[in-house]
C-alpha cells in the first residue's frame, strides 16, 4: 500500500513538473522565442524596427518620448502636433520606413503610414483586416458596443445606428441641437467682452446634445455617466502602454484596476436605471436608446436578443463617443478661427448670408455652408480627434507586398497622413481651408485615402453627419453673435487623452458683434 502511495505522489509530482514545464515553454515562446522568428521574418521583406525588448516590447521608451514631448508646453500656436502626440510614430517612420515594426509588450505591431495600404487595411474587402479585441480598462469603457464589436452583432447595430442617424432622422435632431446651444449662448452673455474657457463649454453642449438627441433625456440626467466615462477614459490613457502579466494583475491589481472595476459598475447601474424608466414609458421614441428597446422587444429570436450587457454596452459608446468627439472638434475649430480672423470673417458672412443675423439654421441652410465645411475638415486635418486606429490578422495575409504572419497587430495613425507634406504640401501644418474648396478628393496631392478624421471604410464612424451637423449649427451660432480673439493667457498644449484635447483649455475673449 506504501508503495502504491509513494507511486502516487511521485506522479503527481511529475505531472506538476511537466505542467509548470510546458507553462514556462509557453510562456518563454511567447515572450521571446517568436518575437525574435516575427522580427528575423518581416526584416527580410525589408521592415525595419526598434529592437524587441524581452517582457516590455518598446513600450519604454514610447512612455518616455510621450513624456518627453507632452510634458511641455509648446513655444508657440503650432500645429504641426505630430511630433509631440506620437513622437514613437514620427521619430521611426524617418528611421525605419513609413511601414515598421515596433512591439507592445510581446505583441507585434506594424505601424502603417503608407496610404495606399492603409486604404487596403480600412476596406478590409476579404475581412482580413477586423477590430482588435479591447481588453483591461479599455473594454470597461467601450464594452463589446458598435465602435468594437465585429461580425453579425457589429453588422445588426450598424443598421439600427444608421437608421437612428439617416438624414431624415438627422433632420428631426437639429430643433434640440439649436435649443441646447441657445441656452448656452445665453449663459455666454455675462462673459461679453472677457475671457471665456471654450473647451469645458462645449463638453457640457455636446453632452447635453447626445443625452437629448440620443437618449431622450438631460444632460443633469446623465451627468454622472458622463463624469465617469471621462475618468475612466483618464484610466485608459495613462496605462496605455502599461505592460501587465494576467497572473500578476489578477492577484496584485493596481489602484486603477479597482478605481475602473467601481467606475465600470457605477456607469452601468446609472444606463440600467434609465432602460428601465424608459420602458415603463406607453410609447416608444424614435431616439437612439428607443430604437433600441423597440428593436430589442420586438426580437423573438431568443440567440439574437440582446441582453441587458449588450445594451449598456452600445449606450456607453453613443454616450461617450457621441459628445467627445464634436467637444473636440468644435474646440479646435475655434481656436483656428480666432487665430485667423480672415476666415472667421469669411465663415460670419457666409453663415450671416445663409439664414440671416436673427433666424436660426434649418437643414437647408445648414448644407449650403460650403466655407464652414472646408474650415471644419482643415480642423479635422489638422487636429484628428482620434490619433490611432488599430487592427489585427488572425491568419497569415498578404498586405501589398508584405506577408503577415498571424496574430499581428495594425497600428495606423490619421494624424500620420494628415500631416505628411509629401500628401499635402510644404504648408501641410498651415491652416489652409481652402485646400478643400474642391471637396475631399481634391485636397491632397494625390488622390490617396489620407483624410481619416471618423476613419474610412465599411467602419467609418456612424456619427459623422451627426458631429458635422452639431459643429455647423454650434460655430454659425456662435459667430452671428461674437468675434473669437485668442485670450493672451493661452497656452497651446495639445496632448493625447484617448483622444486628442488642450490640457490647459482654450481661453478665447469674447468680443460682441
Amino acid at each position: 500500500m506504501a508503495i502504491i502511495v509513494k507511486i502516487i505522489i511521485l506522479f503527481s509530482i511529475s505531472l506538476t513538473i511537466y505542467a509548470l514545464l510546458l507553462t514556462l515553454v509557453k510562456f518563454l515562446n511567447k515572450v521571446w522565442l517568436n518575437p525574435i522568428r516575427i522580427q528575423k521574418t518581416m526584416r527580410c521583406q525589408g521592415i525595419e524596427g526598434p529592437p524587441y525588448k524581452f517582457l516590455h516590447g518598446n513600450t519604454k521608451e514610447i512612455i518616455d518620448m510621450r513624456k518627453e514631448t507632452m510634458g511641455k508646453s509648446m513655444h508657440d500656436i503650432s500645429h504641426n502636433i505630430f511630433p509631440r502626440i506620437l513622437p514613437h510614430v514620427h521619430s521611426w517612420a524617418i528611421l525605419y520606413g513609413e511601414n515598421f515594426l515596433n512591439w507592445y509588450g510581446p505583441q507585434a505591431q506594424l505601424v502603417v503610414t503608407e496610404a495606399e495600404l492603409v486604404k487596403e487595411i480600412l476596406n478590409n474587402k476579404d475581412e482580413n483586416y477586423p477590430k482588435i479585441n479591447l481588453e483591461g480598462h479599455a473594454k470597461k469603457l467601450l464594452g463589446d458596443g458598435l465602435s468594437s464589436s465585429k461580425g453579425e452583432k457589429w453588422a445588426n447595430m450598424r443598421k439600427l445606428a444608421n437608421r437612428v442617424f439617416h438624414a431624415d432622422s438627422l433632420k428631426n435632431m437639429i430643433p434640440e441641437m439649436i435649443t441646447s446651444v441657445e441656452t448656452m449662448l445665453e449663459k455666454w452673455k455675462e462673459y461679453e467682452g472677457k475671457e471665456i474657457e471654450v473647451f469645458e463649454e462645449f463638453r457640457l453642449l455636446t453632452s447635453e446634445i447626445i443625452s437629448k438627441t440620443a437618449f431622450g433625456s438631460s444632460y443633469l440626467e446623465g451627468k454622472s455617466i458622463f463624469d465617469m466615462l471621462m475618468k475612466l477614459a483618464f484610466i485608459v490613457s495613462r496605462n496605455a502602454h502599461t505592460i501587465k502579466l494576467p497572473f500578476i494583475s489578477r492577484f496584485l491589481p493596481s489602484k486603477d484596476d479597482y478605481e475602473s472595476e467601481k467606475l465600470e459598475q457605477g456607469i452601468r447601474d446609472c444606463i440600467v436605471r434609465i432602460i428601465a424608466k424608459r420602458e415603463t414609458e406607453e410609447t416608444s421614441r424614435n431616439d437612439f436608446l428607443g430604437k433600441l428597446l423597440e428593436t430589442n422587444n420586438n426580437n423573438q429570436n431568443k440567440n439574437t436578443k440582446m441582453s441587458v450587457e449588450d445594451i449598456v454596452d452600445e449606450c456607453k459608446t453613443f454616450y461617450f463617443a457621441g459628445h467627445e468627439t464634436t467637444t473636440s472638434l468644435l474646440a479646435w475649430t475655434v481656436l483656428l478661427l480666432a487665430i485667423n480672423q480672415e476666415w472667421q470673417d469669411k465663415a460670419r458672412n457666409e453663415t450671416i448670408e445663409s439664414f440671416g443675423q436673427t433666424t436660426n439654421p434649418n437643414p437647408d441652410n445648414i448644407s449650403r455652408l460650403k466655407i464652414m465645411n472646408m474650415i471644419i475638415e482643415e480642423s479635422l486635418r489638422l487636429y484628428p480627434p482620434v490619433p490611432a486606429i488599430k487592427r489585427k490578422v488572425d491568419k497569415k495575409v498578404t498586405l501589398g507586398k508584405i506577408t503577415l504572419p498571424p496574430q499581428m497587430e495594425l497600428y495606423i495613425s490619421p494624424l500620420a497622413l494628415q500631416h505628411d507634406p509629401n500628401i499635402w504640401g510644404e504648408d501641410v501644418h498651415f491652416f489652409r481651408p481652402e485646400r478643400f474648396g474642391q471637396g475631399i478628393a481634391k485636397a491632397s496631392n494625390d488622390n490617396t485615402v489620407a483624410f481619416l478624421p471618423f476613419g474610412f471604410g465599411p467602419r467609418t464612424c456612424v456619427g459623422l453627419s451627426f458631429a458635422i451637423t452639431e459643429a455647423k449649427i454650434a460655430l454659425s451660432m456662435i459667430l452671428r453673435r461674437y468675434r473669437l480673439i485668442v485670450s493672451p493667457g493661452y497656452i497651446h498644449s495639445p496632448v493625447q487623452v484617448f483622444m486628442i484635447r488642450p490640457q490647459h483649455g482654450i481661453q478665447v475673449i469674447l468680443e460682441k458683434i
